[in-house]
C-alpha cells in the first residue's frame, strides 16, 4: 500500500513554512451575538493562550456582530478546523445573549491561505473596513471589537 504525503507536493512547494489563514465564521442564521466586551476578552484571551502554549498565533481580526474575520498562522502540525472548534467553544462561554434552544454557530468556517502580501493587504482592507460598511461607525471611529495579537511576518 502506498502513502500519500500529509499536503499535496505542490502545496509544499508554494508554502514551505506555515501558511497565513484568512479566517471568516459566522454565527448562526447570523444572529447578532458577538460584537461585544465579553466575547472580544474572551477572544482575546483564547488568541494570548494559543500563542502562548502551542505557537499559533492570531494577528489581526474583527469580531462583527454576527461573524468574525482574523488572521492566523500556526506551526507545521497545525490543525486549523480543530483550533476553530476549540475558539467557538470558548467564545461560547462568553455569549450571554442567546437563547440555550437554539445553536451559536453556523457549522464550518471559509478559510483561504494567503498568497501574496498584495492578497494579506486587500484582505486586511476589507476586514478594517467592515464595520464602517456595516454602518456600525463613521470614518473616523475605530471599531471596538478589533485589534491585533501577534503580528506575524509577511513574507509570503
Amino acid at each position: 500500500m502506498k502513502r500519500y504525503p500529509r499536503t499535496p507536493p505542490r502545496l509544499e512547494w508554494i508554502f514551505p513554512d506555515s501558511p497565513v489563514f484568512f479566517i471568516t465564521f459566522c454565527a448562526y442564521r447570523r444572529h447578532r451575538l458577538l460584537a461585544n466586551r465579553a466575547v472580544h476578552l474572551a477572544f482575546q484571551r483564547f488568541a494570548l493562550s494559543a500563542y502562548r502554549d502551542y505557537n499559533v498565533a492570531v494577528e489581526r481580526y474583527v469580531i462583527m456582530p454576527d461573524h468574525i474575520h482574523l488572521f492566523v498562522c500556526g506551526p507545521d502540525d497545525f490543525l486549523l478546523g480543530r483550533w476553530i472548534g476549540a475558539l467557538k467553544q470558548a467564545l461560547a462561554k462568553a455569549i450571554t445573549n442567546h437563547s440555550a434552544r437554539s445553536p451559536i454557530w453556523q457549522r464550518g468556517f471559509f478559510d483561504h491561505i494567503l498568497r501574496s502580501n498584495e492578497s494579506y493587504s486587500e484582505k486586511w482592507e476589507y476586514v478594517r473596513d467592515n464595520p464602517k460598511r456595516a454602518g456600525l461607525i463613521s470614518n473616523g471611529e475605530e471599531w471596538p471589537y478589533a485589534g491585533e495579537i501577534v503580528a506575524i511576518e509577511h513574507d509570503l
